[in-house]
C-alpha cells in the first residue's frame, strides 16, 4: 500500500502537520525534548517534537507528515540504545507507550505476533505458560522493546544457544518512508518496487556481499545484506534486523519462540584473569551452552560495595570469571556435563550452580554490569566501544591487545560480556570534559578499530553501529562493501529522513558528545551550601550525571524486592521515571535547552512525582538518588523566598505536632468538624480526599514515664545491658502504640531501655521539602544527643525505618560533624538488634499470615534482611511486599498527588489487601505505610514491635 500526501505550505510546522494528520500524542515541550535529548550512549541530540503513537495508522500519519516536511524521523523503544542511535533531531517516535501489545501467541508455530513497543519480559510471561520463551535475552530484558531488539539485532547473554534477534525474525510489517507498506519475512513473496530494486542492488555484487558479510555470528556492524542471498532465501525481515530504524518503521512483528529447558546448570570458572578466561572459550564450545559469559572480578566487588555482601552468592577464587550455562530435559545428564566442562577447561577453580535463586543472583551481577562498570574508576566509565566483537577463537588474544592499547591511552576499562560469541562490552573513562578530552576520544575509538579489524571483528556485536561506529565504517569494510549500504539506502530512503546520522552518511563519532556534568559552579558545594554530596565530591552536576540511561528505573523490579521506580510504574511517563528525571537535570547542567537553573519549570515539573522514597540509591546500577537531588533542587529554589502552603505545614509537621501536644485530644477533635478539617486540608495543602492524622493524647515519653512510676522503682533485670530507645517525631507524637509494645519487648528480650532526656528529631520532613538549614541544626542536634551513646557502646535502636534512614545515610550528606559518622554506624532497626541478640527467641507464630509492607527507606537504605530473618524464624507465613505503598511521606497527602498515589498502592499494596485471608496481619513500619493503609482499607497495620510484642505475653 502506498500513502500520498500533500505539499505542505511553507507556513506549515511538523506539530501542525502532525496534529492535522489525527495524531494524538504529541508533545513539542521542552521538557519532553530533554526526557528525550538522549538514550543511554554519550550523544547529545534534541528532538524537535515527540510523538507516541496509538496505533499504525498513526505512525503511518507520523511518515508521511515525516516526508511533506522533511523532518526526520527516529524510531525508538526504550532508550537503552548504548550507540546513539535512539536520539535524533526531528520526530522521535516513542512506540513504547501505547504499542505496547502482544497479540497473539502460537505455541504450534511456536511464533508471537507482537506490536513494535512490547517490553522483552511483557513478551517472556505471554509466551512461558505454554512452555515457550523468545530467546534472545539481553541484559535490559526487563525493559528493552522487541523492535529495539531487532533494529539493533540485540542477542543477549543466551544468543549463543537461541540465536541473534536476526535468527528469531519470522515476519516484520514495517512501512518505508514513501508510505509502502510492506510485510517481509521467511516464505513470504511480497511485490514491491522497493524490494525488486533491493534485489537488484544485491545481484550487482554478490561476490562482495559473500566474502564479507556473515563471516561470524557477532558481525552487527554495517547492513547484514548476507541475508539477501539467493541461496538464503532473500529474507528481507532477518535482513532488516540491525537497520537501525535508517530504512523503514517497524509497524509489529513476528518473532521465532523455542522451547523452555526445563533443567538448568551453571558452571562457573574461576582464572586468574579475564584474557585467561577468554582463552578458555573454545573449549568451552564444543559442549554446546545455552550461554558462555565473561565477568572480571572487580565487577563483582562494585556490587559488593554497592549492594552489600548478602546479594552476592560465593564465587570461585580468581580475577576472571566464565559462566557456562548448560540447559536439558535431564539433570544427572547435565551435572554429568557440567563436570566434564570442568575438567576440560583450564579454570583452577570453579562451582556447580543448580538452585535457581542462586543462578539468578549470579545472572544479577552479570546483567547489571554495564552500570556497576562505569563506577569503578575515578572518572566515570562510559559506552563509545564497549560493543566490539571478533571471531571466539582470537578472544583471548584479543583481549590482551585491548588492555594495551588502554593503557598505551592512558584510559581504564573493566572488559565483559558475551565472550561465547567473542562480544566484549566496556565501560571507558573517557576524559571528555578535560582539555583535549574530544581528541583523547576520536583517537583511541578510532585505533580501537583498527585492532578490532586486524582480528577479523566487527565494531558491533549487538548495540548497533550509531553515531558512535558508524563513521569508522570504512576502517572494517571495502569501498566496494560501503557502495553496496549507500545504494541500499538510496532503495529505501533517498531523502536520508530515518534516523539520519547513523550507518550511511554518518555524523562524526565526536559530534553532539554530551559532557559529564563536571565542575557546573551552581552546582558545587561551594556555591550551593546544601547538602555535601559525599559521593560526587560535592558536585550536583557530577551526581545528576551519573544517570548513564541504561533504564533500569523502567522496570517493574519489584521480583527482586526492588522499590524503583514507584511512579513511572504508576503512569508510565518518561517524565516520572528516574531516568527521565535525571534528563531533565542533566539538561539544567547543560543550560541550552531548560535554561534557568534551578527554578526552571521544566525541572519542577519532572520533580513533582518523584515520592523520595530513594528506590534508586538501591536499585539503580549507578547509585543515582534522586530523593536527594530534590532535596537540593527545592533547598535552592526556595531558599529565602516563598514556599508551598504544603512545606510550611507538612515539611514542619513535628514542630507543629510538638506544639499541639499539649491539646492533642482537643485538636483531634476540632480536625474531626468536616468545616474545620476542609480548612485545615486548604491550609496543609492537603488533598482533600485525605484524612488527617490523629496526634497522640499523650507522647512517648510521658507514656514511658508512667508506666515505669505504675512499675515502681526497681530495675527490671537486663542481662544484655542497656539500650537507647530514640523515639522520632512519628512513634513520639503520632504512634506511641509502637513505642511502647518496643519497651516491653526489649525488656522482655533482657535490655534495660533509656530514652532521651528530650526527643531528638531528625528532621526529615524538612529534607524533603528542601528546607536544608533548619534539617542541618535538627540532625546536628539529634547527633549530638545521640553520639554519647553510641560511642559509649550502646545500641541506639529506631523504630521509624526513615528517620532512621536519616541518621544512617543523610545526616552525614547534612553536616560535616565527625561525630555522624560513628552514629550512623551505631544506629540500628528493632529487628537488627534482636536477629543478633544470642537466647533471644521470636514468639511461635506458626500459621499466621503476615503480610509485610517494608518502608521504601528501609528497603533502599537500612535493609530487610534482619525483619525477614525473625518473621522466618517464627514460623509465620510472610508476604513480602515490594515497591512503595504509594503515601511516602507527604507526597501522597498533597494535593495533586493523589491519583498517583493511589496507582502506586495498587501496584501491590492493595491487591495484597484484597488476596489476603480475613485473619492475617498486616505489618507495616513506617508510618506513611499504615497511614496509607488506614486511609485506602479496612485492615489495621501493625508495626513489628507489636507484633511481637503482643505474641511474647
Amino acid at each position: 500500500m502506498l500513502l500520498m500526501t500533500s505539499v505542505v505550505s511553507e507556513t506549515g510546522t511538523v506539530v501542525a502537520e502532525l496534529r492535522r494528520r489525527g495524531v494524538g500524542d504529541v508533545d513539542d515541550s521542552s521538557t519532553t525534548r530533554a526526557l528525550y535529548s538522549t538514550d543511554a550512549s554519550l550523544y547529545r541530540v534534541v528532538p524537535e517534537v515527540v510523538v507516541r503513537p496509538r496505533d499504525a495508522d498513526e505512525v503511518l500519519a507520523v511518515i508521511d507528515a515525516s516526508r511533506a516536511t522533511g523532518v526526520p524521523l527516529t524510531s525508538r523503544g526504550a532508550g537503552t540504545s548504548i550507540a546513539g542511535n535512539a536520539v535524533g533531531p526531528g520526530i522521535v517516535v516513542d512506540f513504547s507507550k501505547h504499542m505496547n501489545v502482544v497479540h497473539a501467541v502460537d505455541a504450534e508455530a511456536r511464533t508471537a505476533r507482537v506490536d513494535p513497543g512490547v517490553v522483552h519480559s511483557v513478551l517472556q510471561r505471554a509466551a512461558a505458560p505454554l512452555g515457550l520463551r523468545y530467546g534472545p535475552d539481553p541484559s535490559t530484558h526487563t525493559r528493552c522493546t522487541v523492535a529495539g531488539m531487532i533494529g539493533n539485532n540485540a542477542c543477549g547473554n543466551r544468543a549463543l544457544g537461541y540465536g541473534r534477534s536476526a535468527d528469531n525474525v519470522a515476519a516484520m510489517d514495517v512501512a518505508t518512508v514513501a508510505g509502502e507498506r510492506l510485510l517481509v519475512g521467511r516464505d513470504l513473496t511480497t511485490s514491491s518496487p522497493t524490494l525488486d530494486a533491493l534485489r537488484g542492488v544485491v545481484a550487482g555484487d554478490l561476490g562482495t556481499v559473500r566474502t564479507e558479510l556473515g563471516r561470524f555470528g557477532r558481525q552487527v556492524s554495517g547492513y547484514s545484506l548476507e541475508h539477501l542471498l539467493p541461496e538464503r532465501g532473500f529474507d528481507v525481515g532477518s535482513f532488516l534486523a540491525g537497520t537501525e530504524g535508517t530504512l523503514a518503521v517497524t509497524l509489529g512483528a513476528t518473532v521465532d519462540l523455542v522451547r523452555t529447558p526445563d533443567h538448568i546448570h551453571l558452571v562457573v570458572l574461576g582464572y586468574a584473569s579475564m584474557p585467561d578466561a577468554a582463552d578458555d572459550v573454545p573449549t568451552m564450545l564444543p559442549f554446546g551452552p545455552v550461554a558462555c559469559e565473561g565477568l572480571g572480578a572487580r565487577i563483582v566487588e562494585v556490587f559488593r560495595a554497592a549492594k552489600g555482601g548478602a546479594g552476592v552468592p560465593e564465587y570461585p577464587q580468581g580475577g576472571g570469571f566464565l559462566y557456562v550455562e548448560l540447559a536439558g530435559d535431564d539433570p544427572a545428564a547435565l551435572a554429568a556435563e557440567a563436570e566434564r566442562v570442568v575438567q576440560a577447561s583450564a579454570s583452577f577453580a570453579h562451582r556447580h550452580v543448580v538452585d535457581p535463586r542462586e543462578q539468578a543472583a549470579f545472572w544479577r551481577i552479570r546483567e547489571e554490569g554495564a552500570g556497576l562498570a562505569s563506577r569503578i574508576w575515578d572518572r566515570p566509565a562510559l559506552s563509545g566501544w564497549e560493543d566490539a566483537a571478533v571471531p571466539p577463537a582470537v578472544i583471548g588474544d584479543y583481549l590482551r591487545d585491548f588492555t594495551a592499547l588502554l593503557e598505551q591511552h592512558g584510559l581504564n576499562g573493566e572488559p565483559f560480556g558475551h565472550l561465547g560469541d567473542g562480544c566484549v562490552h566496556v565501560r571507558i573513562d573517557f576524559p571528555l570534559d578535560e582539555p583535549g578530552g574530544h581528541a583523547t576520544y576520536r583517537e583511541f575509538v578510532t585505533d580501537a578499530a583498527r585492532l578490532t579489524a586486524s582480528h577479523g571483528g566487527s565494531f558491533s556485536g549487538e548495540h548497533g553501529d550509531g553515531r558512535a561506529r558508524s563513521e569508522l565504517l570504512p576502517l572494517m569494510y571495502s569501498s566496494e562493501a560501503m557502495s553496496l549500504f549507500q545504494q541500499v539506502k538510496g532503495v529505501f530512503d533517498p531523502d536520508n529522513l530515518l534516523n539520519p546520522g547513523n550507518l550511511v552518511d554518518p555524523a562524526p563519532i565526536d559530534a553532539d558528545l554530551r559532557g559529564s556534568g563536571r565542575g557546573w559552579t551552581p552546582g558545587l558545594q561551594g556555591t550551593r551550601k546544601g547538602l555535601r554530596l559525599l559521593h560526587d565530591d560535592g558536585d550536583l552536576g557530577r551526581a545528576v550525571h551519573r544517570c548513564t540511561g541504561v533504564g533500569k528505573c523502567l522496570a517493574d523490579n519489584s521480583a527482586s524486592g526492588g522499590v524503583m521506580c514507584p511512579s513511572f510504574q504508576a503512569t508510565r511517563n518518561e517524565k516520572d521515571s528516574t531516568r527521565g528525571r535525571a534528563r531533565v537535570l542533566q539538561e539544567m547542567v547543560d543550560g541550552r535547552l531548560v535554561k534557568d537553573g534551578f527554578r526552571s519549570p521544566e525541572v519542577h515539573e519532572a520533580l513533582d512525582l518523584c515520592l523520595s522514597c530513594k528506590g534508586c540509591l538501591s536499585d539503580c546500577p549507578t547509585g543515582v538518588d534522586m530523593a536527594t537531588y530534590k532535596s537540593e533542587v527545592l533547598h535552592q529554589t526556595y531558599r529565602g523566598r516563598l514556599r508551598p502552603r504544603s512545606h510550611y505545614v507538612l515539611g514542619k509537621l513535628p514542630f507543629w505536632a510538638r506544639l499541639t501536644s499539649p491539646v492533642a485530644g482537643l485538636a483531634n477533635l476540632a480536625l474531626k468538624v468536616p468545616g474545620l478539617a476542609h480548612v485545615a486540608r486548604w491550609v496543609a495543602g492537603v488533598d482533600q480526599r485525605r484524612s488527617l492524622p490523629s496526634f497522640a493524647t499523650k507522647r512517648l515519653g510521658r507514656v514511658v514515664r508512667s508506666l515505669r512510676r505504675a512499675q515502681g522503682d526497681a530495675p527490671a533485670e537486663a542481662p544484655n545491658g542497656t539500650v537507647l530507645l530514640w523515639s522520632d517525631s512519628f512513634t513520639e507524637y503520632f504512634s506511641t502504640d509502637g513505642g511502647v509494645a518496643a519497651l516491653r519487648l526489649l525488656e522482655s528480650a533482657g535490655y534495660h531501655v533509656e530514652l532521651l532526656d528530650r526527643q531528638a528529631c531528625c528532621g526529615l520532613t524538612w529534607i524533603t521539602t528542601g528546607q536544608l538549614d533548619t534539617a542541618r541544626e535538627l540532625i546536628e542536634t539529634a547527633v549530638a544527643a545521640l553520639h554519647p551513646y553510641v560511642a559509649a557502646g550502646i545500641p541506639v535502636v529506631g523504630l521509624e525505618p526513615s528517620c532512621l534512614a536519616v541518621l544512617r545515610s543523610d545526616a552525614v550528606e547534612l553536616t560535616d560533624d565527625v561525630r555522624a559518622v560513628e552514629v550512623a554506624a551505631g544506629v540500628k532497626t528493632l529487628a537488627e538488634l534482636l536477629d543478633g541478640t544470642e537466647g533471644w527467641e521470636p514468639p511461635d507464630l506458626t500459621g499466621t499470615e503476615v503480610v509485610v509492607q517494608p518502608h521504601c527507606h528501609q528497603s533502599s537504605v537500612l535493609g530487610f534482611e534482619a525483619d525477614l530473618s525473625i518473621l522466618r524464624r517464627s514460623g509465620a507465613d510472610v508476604t513480602r511486599l515490594s515497591g512503595c505503598c504509594g503515601l511516602a511521606g507527604n507526597f501522597g497527602v498533597e494535593k495533586g498527588h493523589y491519583e498517583v498515589s493511589l496507582a502506586v498502592a495498587e501496584q501491590q499494596l492493595l491487591p495484597a489487601v484484597r488476596a489476603a485471608g480475613p485473619d492475617a496481619v498486616f505489618l507495616a513500619d513506617g508510618f506513611s505505610c499504615r497511614t496509607q493503609l488506614d486511609d485506602l482499607t479496612d485492615v489495621v497495620p501493625i508495626h513489628l514491635a507489636q507484633l511481637l510484642a503482643q505474641e511474647s505475653r
